[in-house]
């Protein structure tokens, strides 16, 4: 089957849509984690607006649907990347894999020279498709309560 989607900036107006997506992904994650209190269920509408209008927010759309999202906190030549989910029903269609090379065009044409993540270090899932679009883990932390791996991608 084929699928057709279209990848772009949010806009204030998504707010609610990326919302749902990210308290559905994130509460998710935290039953894999074992995790309860993450930072990313304690957002409102409200707090994500504000990101989309201060930060490079891009989503998936399928149908005028929002299906996937990921945020990006650029500061000189380095970024963060966080908050990237896709909706449970529509994932391995190449949304995660598309978000990502938009992020990477994107943070190269802002002199970008690294990226990094952070993501539970035993989510192999996870893990392994960061290592797939070329990320490596810098380091293992445990400053919120569980083994996090900060993933690096490097932009030559």
């Amino acid at each position: 089957m084929l699928y057709s989607f279209i990848i772009r900036r949010a806009t204030p107006g998504d707010a609610p849509a990326v919302y749902a997506i990210l308290q559905s992904a994130f509460q998710e994650y935290g039953a894999l984690t074992g995790q309860k209190d993450l930072e990313a269920l304690k957002e409102t509408e409200e707090d994500i607006r504000k990101e989309i209008e201060t930060k490079a927010v891009y989503i998936a759309v399928i149908d005028d649907a929002i299906v996937g999202t990921v945020r990006l906190d650029i500061h000189g030549d380095e970024a963060y990347l966080s908050r990237f989910a896709v909706d449970q029903r529509n994932r391995n269609i190449g949304i995660g894999k598309s978000l990502i090379s938009v992020v990477d065009k994107y943070l190269k044409s802002q002199g970008v020279k690294k990226v990094t993540l952070h993501t539970a270090s035993k989510h192999s899932v996870l893990v392994r498709f960061y290592y797939s679009r070329g990320f490596y883990t810098e380091a293992i932390e445990t400053d919120r309560g569980y083994l996090r791996a900060r993933l690096v991608k490097e932009y030559c």
